[in-house]
């Protein structure tokens, strides 16, 4: 076995060993890119929530000034 075969497979038992019970560089980014969206989708679903309600109580105003 070459240098560089011995040294990287020495990596991926000390990865395999010492670091398996570790979250990943790649997993925790997703985990965060995760949560961010869903913080997001609320804030959205929120803001839509307060228009639509914002235009149901103009028009039932627009309703009552034609009618009353």
């Amino acid at each position: 076995m070459s240098i560089f075969g011995r040294i990287f497979s020495s990596d991926r038992e000390l990865a395999e060993t010492k670091y398996a019970d570790r979250e990943s560089a790649s997993e925790k980014a997703a985990r965060k890119q995760k949560t961010k969206d869903r913080a997001t989708r609320a804030r959205d679903v929120h803001k839509a929530a307060r228009a639509g309600q914002a235009w149901e109580d103009e028009d039932r105003r627009r309703e009552r000034a034609r009618h009353g």
